[in-house]
């Protein structure tokens, strides 16, 4: 099989690693196939993809889309490296409020699936990285929404040098207590 998927601490978050196939002409890997996702609990179709490329310490999110086009995401990173959060913001979930991280990056080749009903947001801790992710709905700004990357109750570690690089959307996102999460 060309993946490992395995659960993380919130189990619906999903670390993937790929069977990667080097020599000395580079490497070869498949990124993804329905077939073994779907085997392994990501039976989703995927609808679009979309590319991001930031600097040392930007950080992004932690952001949303909520019901009735939530997306799942699943996130690559082609060069550089990511600090990636998943957070469970399903009200009626035990584990509401709870967040889990991994590290991605062009060397490990992992990839984190963050299902519908999990806010995500990154950190860059390398000079530049490019982030791919493939999202199971399109974009909806109707439905767009966040939380506020810093939110105490949340209490993510974020492995800062210093304060990150926000836009001034995600600066300006509420509190959990006050998102705009439409997820039961």
């Amino acid at each position: 099989m060309p993946f490992t998927f395995t659960p993380l601490e919130l189990p619906e978050v999903i670390l993937i690693e790929p069977r990667v196939f080097a020599d000395a002409r580079g490497f070869f890997l498949e990124t993804y196939k329905y077939a073994d996702f779907a085997a392994h609990g990501i039976p989703e179709t995927f609808v679009q993809d979309n590319h991001s490329r930031s600097v040392r310490g930007v950080l992004r999110g932690l952001h949303f889309q909520n019901p009735p086009k939530a997306q799942g995401k699943l996130v690559r990173v082609v060069r550089g490296t990511i600090f990636d959060v998943a957070v469970d913001i399903r009200p009626s979930s035990p584990t509401f409020g709870q967040w889990v991280a991994a590290t991605l990056s062009d060397e490990n080749h992992r990839m984190l699936y963050v299902p519908p009903g999990f806010a995500h947001g990154f950190l860059v801790l390398s000079d530049i990285a490019d982030v791919t992710y493939k999202v199971t709905e399109e974009y909806a700004p109707e439905l767009d929404s966040g939380i506020l990357w810093n939110d105490p109750t949340i209490a993510i570690t974020w492995p800062l040098e210093g304060p990150p690089l926000l836009s001034t959307k995600d600066a300006s996102l509420p509190p959990l207590s006050r998102a705009d999460i439409r997820f039961e």
